[in-house]
């Protein structure tokens, strides 16, 4: 008589997500239905839809400050302004090399990892970006929480973090009114995450619309009460010399650095393009448009206050807008209302696209078995909710100076990825092989890890360790602060060229001597063993002598 499952056992199968049939072992821990390659009928995304992703995207707080720290350290608006136009071109050049991938193969970041980090070697990089986006998870809810505190206290004006009684210590960097506002911002995003993600891009849509309106209308409001567009336009850069070319740079790097993550995870959006070039030029332009548009706004609306208010500039919107509901009545209120509501939306936006889907999708090839990017996403939000972002952003804590220096580590992660997909593999992927656990895989490599990627990847965090540890208020040498100061060239650089050089030196397997790329051939892929269909059938039937697992070259 078979033995009877234990409840431990029956409960597992009873929360397992739907897998394929006939997986192995090995196998269910490498896919399920949200990592498998897209099949055509989800593949929703034209060229409109990824305008609106990234005009929507652009339209939140971060951006809107964007410029403020660089016009503080000594540009001229102009020169800030510049740095995010150049910043945000290389950015797009970036995030269109990795989207690429997704869009011609129609995988997630975490299996195009695996092509160049191993089958199991890749759960590294994926760990650390999902770990990154339930932390800024958190951060960018709080935020959103400020945009819903001033949405109540437009309408009832009672709504005061100083009226209402604090139960929160003095050094929690909350109150009750604010901590209410942050829990009911994350309440209100918890029916975002359910949509599946070729579903959520009308989300966006809508965004695109509402939010830029919300935005030039706080341009025009701002500019009519100051009469003018204030000081800033006509103040000179403090800096000079080689101090102002150096402050130059990392006001291009900055921008670079607030989009290391998004260039690394772009293929979880693109694998949902309906054609490759969809996800090509629609990002190459509307990247660096829609956030120098909206830093535009923020500098312009920024030097206004100073007319409206004196003293220096409220960088902040979130705060100007609570100095209009101070000093008006109901109908300015109203419109505070109206720009809030829309600083919600962008913040919801900003919070699904950049972390909760990213996060999702990372946890799923966490554990596939049971999670998928619902699931996955709804951990990443109560992880957001228990960490107490408000901790991290009190005045004295050092932790978003750490987190916006960690992203630039991010670069050797994406050196590897491009190195591996353009420059040894030249495009070549074979796909059913990225969820083969076996040995004798392609993609296995060393007990599933690939130590090239590995020194590769460890080469260009050390390029920038020593610049970094100056960067968190340590004596470093000059030499140090000089190449940090252009950290995700220094990464990228290193880590790619490490990569490309290692594997010229040790070639490995799956790889093509000519640009090839056969994605256009992936329909519905199934991966289990004992299925002839996927990557390796249409090669055969194209003529394609695919690298062999005893590492003979292709012709």
């Amino acid at each position: 008589m078979a033995e009877k499952p234990s409840a431990l056992s029956r409960f597992a199968e009873k929360i397992a997500v739907d897998a394929e049939p006939g997986l192995t072992t090995a196998q269910l821990m490498l896919t399920n239905h949200d990592l498998k390659p897209v099949e055509p009928a989800r593949r929703q995304w034209g060229p409109w839809n990824f305008v609106g992703f990234w005009v929507a995207d652009s339209f939140n707080i971060n951006t809107w400050m964007i410029s403020s720290s660089m016009i503080v350290s000594g540009l001229s608006w102009w020169q800030s302004w510049l740095c995010v136009w150049i910043g945000y071109s290389i950015s797009a050049c970036f995030i269109c090399l990795t989207g690429r991938i997704g869009a011609q193969y129609h995988i997630g970041f975490p299996v195009v990892a695996r092509s160049s980090f191993g089958i199991w070697g890749s759960l590294w990089p994926i760990f650390n970006r999902a770990a990154m986006a339930c932390v800024w998870y958190g951060v960018q809810s709080y935020i959103g929480g400020h945009c819903v505190y001033l949405m109540i206290r437009s309408i009832w004006k009672s709504w005061d973090r100083g009226t209402i009684p604090n139960t929160f210590s003095a050094d929690s960097g909350t109150t009750t009114a604010d901590f209410v506002s942050f829990f009911l911002f994350w309440f209100c995003s918890l029916p975002a995450i359910w949509f599946p993600v070729h579903k959520i891009r009308h989300l966006f849509t809508v965004k695109a619309y509402f939010v830029p309106c919300a935005g030039v209308a706080f341009l025009i409001w701002a500019v009519v009460r100051a009469g003018g567009v204030g000081p800033i336009v006509r103040q000179p850069a403090t800096a000079e010399g080689s101090d102002l070319a150096w402050k130059f740079v990392k006001g291009v790097m900055s921008s670079i650095a607030n989009f290391a993550t998004l260039i690394v995870n772009d293929p979880d959006f693109s694998r949902f393009a309906g054609k490759p070039k969809d996800a090509l030029w629609s990002q190459l332009f509307t990247i660096p448009t829609g956030f120098a548009v909206t830093s535009f706004i923020g500098i312009i609306v920024s030097s206004s206050s100073t007319i409206i208010y004196g003293g220096d500039p409220i960088w902040d919107p979130l705060v100007l807008l609570e100095r209009f509901i101070d000093d008006g009545g109901s109908g300015q209120r109203f419109g505070v209302f109206v720009i809030a509501s829309a600083f919600a939306l962008a913040q919801l936006g900003t919070n699904i696209a950049a972390n909760s889907v990213s996060a999702g999708t990372d946890m799923t090839a966490l554990m596939p078995r049971f999670l998928n990017i619902r699931r996955g996403g709804y951990i990443c939000a109560a992880v957001g909710l228990a960490m107490c972002p408000y901790n991290l952003l009190t005045s004295t804590n050092q932790f978003t100076t750490y987190l916006s220096a960690y992203s630039v580590f991010l670069s050797s992660i994406a050196g590897v990825m491009i190195s591996d997909y353009y420059f040894v593999r030249r495009g070549y992927l074979e796909v059913k092989e990225l969820y083969d656990g076996r040995e004798t895989g392609p993609y296995y490599y060393n007990f599933g890890i690939h130590w090239r990627a590995y020194v590769a990847y460890i080469a260009g965090i050390l390029i920038n360790i020593v610049g970094f540890v100056g960067a968190i208020g340590r004596d470093v040498p000059i030499g140090a602060t000089y190449i940090y100061n252009v950290n995700f060239f220094a990464g990228f650089i290193v880590s790619s060229g490490t990569y490309w050089g290692l594997c010229k030196l040790s070639p490995i397997p799956a790889c093509s001597d000519t640009w090839m790329e056969v994605g256009d051939e992936i329909d519905d892929l199934r991966v289990a063993y004992d299925n002839q269909s996927g990557s390796q059938e249409f090669e055969e039937d194209r003529g394609y002598n695919a690298y062999k697992h005893d590492d003979t070259k292709m012709a």
